[in-house]
């Protein structure tokens, strides 16, 4: 009960004024998170805007821009990982994943009382410092917003809706996620290359 009263009696103004400010849709969701020392949440990106709300705690978080996509690697759109990375940052693994060695990414702490933006499409490593028990953060997404304007050349997170959604229509049409593979190397061998 005290949980839903601080939801509900909750200052949303800053929230508001950014989704307000950026032209995001509504809020969809939020998530209240409370880990333990050491706890790493693996690197993953969100098809919507985040607030990432540091309540209590500090966290590590590395961020890579959509642009970095190929080097991150991430999991097909039907694998239970859906938008995360394949790399094991503690051991990556470079002769499996040989274009992890040109990622480069932002890196931050937060601590009580401050928000960190996390873009749509934008990568990201959070990880829980050893500096004192729990860490509690609270999530606040949003739709992106109107995305009717396209601009050339495309930009790193048009390219990730992009490839996103024409796996997602494959896998619809084709129903095994084992014959997508073999469809897109044709394609591509077969037509695209010089």
């Amino acid at each position: 009960p005290a949980i839903v009263h601080d939801f509900l009696n909750f200052d949303w103004t800053f929230c508001t004024s950014k989704q307000s400010k950026h032209n995001w849709g509504p809020l969809t969701s939020n998530l209240l998170l409370i880990g333990m020392e050491g706890n790493v949440t693996p690197c993953h990106y969100d098809e919507q805007q985040n607030l990432f709300a540091q309540v209590r705690g500090f966290k590590r978080c590395i961020l890579f821009p959509p642009d970095q996509f190929d080097c991150l690697y991430p999991h097909p759109v039907h694998h239970p990982h859906d938008r995360q990375s394949m790399v094991d940052f503690d051991k990556p693994d470079y002769n499996k994943f040989p274009k992890f060695s040109e990622a480069r990414g932002f890196e931050t702490v937060i601590g009580p009382g401050e928000v960190l933006y996390i873009p749509m499409y934008w990568w990201h490593h959070i990880e829980s410092l050893m500096r004192g028990s729990y860490t509690v953060t609270v999530n606040f997404w949003y739709k992106g917003g109107p995305n009717g304007i396209v601009t050339y050349p495309l930009k790193g997170h048009q390219k990730v809706a992009v490839m996103r959604n024409i796996e997602k229509m494959l896998l619809d049409v084709l129903q095994d996620p084992k014959e997508i593979p073999p469809l897109l190397r044709a394609m591509v061998l077969g037509r695209y290359t010089e």
